[in-house]
């Protein structure tokens, strides 16, 4: 069991299968009287008498009425899930069958897990780290191939794999010193200082590389934030058409026909882009509802992660970009210019453009440059391939951890550098094992927990 004191002694139950009509839906217990309550129900099996890991099929009954013709599917711990035994009952998916096999289990002694309860479980038995619990969740919610592959690494250990180790010698480390306490008087060394400053280097450069890893990993696990910008009338809504390769807003030659956002998702390489076609910017207009749709705009362009900055190369002046690019940069936003309309103006005029760097010339009416901008994009937000090996950093909170570990990192090794005595540095290595430990659960607390596992499905 980890620190918490909390002891699981009841049984649990839930539907594991999303709700709503199916060919099969699946029920799981887990808990001491798991395997109990389903050989009760099912009489005619003697499942206490079977093996671990075996499915039987039968008839479940309660109250002298069949329920449903089920397979049910044992597994002892501790070789299961959770730890504890578990019981999976896989009935026809009517949602009345399934909620009566619920209540009779309920009947029998069960109650309805909450949220995440039978992974919280498998992570306060033993069964994995806290950030291959928090990786299930990721999992589930995986909609590209990135972000299946960077959780699967996480729940495989990942993370943990890249500290644990360091995380040991640094446990070492900081025994040998706290034994030097103990001999004070006596002024001798256990802990030597020249592996000691190997190791924070090891630890410096992993804590590094992970929190590096962080925009990438946000980016796999939550998209990115596309605005298109420009003024009315610069292709922006045929350009979303293009990238998706559908008519998905209004075009029109009357300016301010985008009134308001619209919002559409293209996967570039295994990355969400969540692309936002917004209102024509402009400074002066008597429609009061196009004004709104400006407003809007703006706020989309501040919030946004890269803003495609899309301008007319038939009636847009270098001078005016430049005075866009001087903007972007003060604001400290990451945008891209996208000049419209190129196929229509000369080699000279686009080579007047030349003071503003990284501009991509497309034509969004005939489709063309339009890959180009694709892979642009995707340069701009992520450096390097999405690999399957990677180790990603993609939870806010491990994030928060390995910041404060860095600090502490950075605080032992100036200690080590003005050669303070064994106490304060004792203090200082404490630190990091404490912020080493947040991040694989090994230091934590019941109200972190119910946080973190309440943002589960039920049934997970």
């Amino acid at each position: 069991m980890k620190h918490t004191g909390r002891e699981w002694d009841d049984t649990i139950v839930a539907l594991a299968t999303p709700p709503g009509i199916g060919a099969i839906g699946v029920i799981r217990l887990s808990g001491p009287q798991a395997i109990t309550i389903a050989a009760t129900l099912m009489p005619s099996r003697a499942l206490l008498e079977k093996a671990s890991h075996t499915a039987h099929v039968g008839l479940l009954q309660a109250g002298g009425e069949v329920l449903d013709e089920v397979v049910v599917t044992l597994f002892k711990g501790p070789r299961s899930y959770t730890g504890e035994n578990v019981a999976e009952i896989s009935g026809h998916g009517s949602p009345f069958i399934l909620e009566q096999i619920i209540q009779a289990t309920i009947a029998q002694g069960a109650r309805l897990a909450k949220p995440g309860e039978f992974t919280q479980r498998a992570f306060l038995n033993g069964k994995m780290d806290l950030t291959q619990a928090e990786s299930v969740a990721d999992m589930i919610a995986s909609n590209t191939a990135a972000s299946r592959r960077t959780a699967l690494n996480s729940m495989r250990g990942g993370i943990t794999h890249s500290l644990m180790e360091l995380r040991v010698q640094l446990i070492r480390f900081s025994a040998l010193i706290e034994l030097e306490l103990d001999f004070a008087e006596e002024d001798v060394a256990f802990a030597d200082r020249k592996q000691f400053n190997d190791l924070l280097a090891r630890l410096q450069f992993a804590t590094g590389e992970l929190l590096q890893s962080f925009t990438l990993g946000n980016a796999v696990k939550n998209g990115v934030q596309v605005a298109i910008i420009g003024r009315p009338n610069a292709g922006k809504s045929t350009l979303l058409n293009t990238l998706l390769n559908e008519n998905r807003a209004i075009v029109s030659e009357v300016a301010g026909t985008t009134r308001d956002t619209i919002e559409e998702i293209i996967n570039i390489d295994g990355i969400l882009f969540r692309l936002i076609d917004t209102a024509g910017i402009r400074t002066q207009g008597n429609d009061a509802v196009e004004q709104i749709g400006i407003e809007r705009a703006m706020e989309k362009r501040r919030g946004a992660d890269v803003v495609l900055y899309l301008f007319d190369a038939t009636g847009f002046m270098p001078v005016e970009l430049a005075e866009v690019a001087a903007e972007f940069k003060a604001e400290k936003l990451q945008w891209i210019p996208v000049g419209n309309k190129a196929e229509l103006v000369s080699p000279e005029t686009l080579a007047s453009f030349s003071a503003v760097p990284g501009i991509h010339w497309i034509s969004a009416r005939e489709q063309t440059g339009i890959n180009e901008l694709k892979h642009a994009l995707f340069a701009k937000v992520i450096s390097g391939s999405v690999q399957a090996e990677s180790t990603l950093v993609t939870n806010t909170r491990h994030y928060a951890a390995l910041q404060q570990l860095s600090h502490s990192l950075t605080d032992l090794q100036a200690g080590l550098d003005h050669q303070l005595t064994g106490d304060l540095l004792a203090a200082d290595i404490r630190n990091c094992l404490h912020y080493l430990g947040e991040i694989t659960g090994e230091i934590t607390n019941e109200d972190m927990l119910d946080y973190i596992f309440s943002k589960f499905c039920i049934g997970k």
